[in-house]
């Protein structure tokens, strides 16, 4: 049968960040995650929770929408505020996919799931190929031409 997709490998896959200005490199993360599953479930930092960088720009509500209203994505849900595996236990995936540059250790986010009893395997995206050089692939390349641009 030509054309035909080959079976997930996973029945149910969460990828997971801060997602604050939509831009070619979430969309391509967000693909590639959803290309090793049936079910692709996107869990959303808290706005309160980011210490790793500039705190998001949207507001919590609004990235969950934004991220939710994506084809690849199944369902967008919100993080905990204190306990980050909470969702993660709620939705019970067969993988996570770490983006490719994010900051979390694939060891030791799969070590942390092992101590939780959580089954479950870990794998990181790779880069986005062939970027053109106008091609902004984070949020804080977008914001920085944006002031470039527009700010004074």
């Amino acid at each position: 049968m030509s054309g035909a997709k080959p079976p997930a490998e996973f029945d149910r896959v969460v990828a997971q960040g801060t997602f604050d200005i939509l831009h070619p490199g979430h969309v391509h993360y967000l693909e590639q995650a959803k290309a090793l599953g049936g079910e692709l479930h996107v869990i959303l930092a808290r706005g309160a929770n980011v210490s790793h960088k500039e705190p998001p720009v949207l507001s919590d509500e609004q990235r969950r929408a934004m991220v939710g209203a994506l084809a690849p994505v199944d369902e967008a849900h919100l993080g905990h505020l204190e306990d980050i595996f909470v969702p993660i236990e709620r939705i019970d995936p067969d993988c996570i996919v770490l983006g490719h540059d994010q900051h979390h250790d694939a060891t030791a986010v799969s070590q942390a799931l092992d101590a939780r009893g959580l089954e479950c395997e870990v794998r990181r995206a790779g880069p986005l190929e062939g970027e053109k050089r106008d091609t902004l692939v984070s949020t804080g390349q977008i914001v920085d031409r944006i002031c470039r641009r527009r700010c004074d």
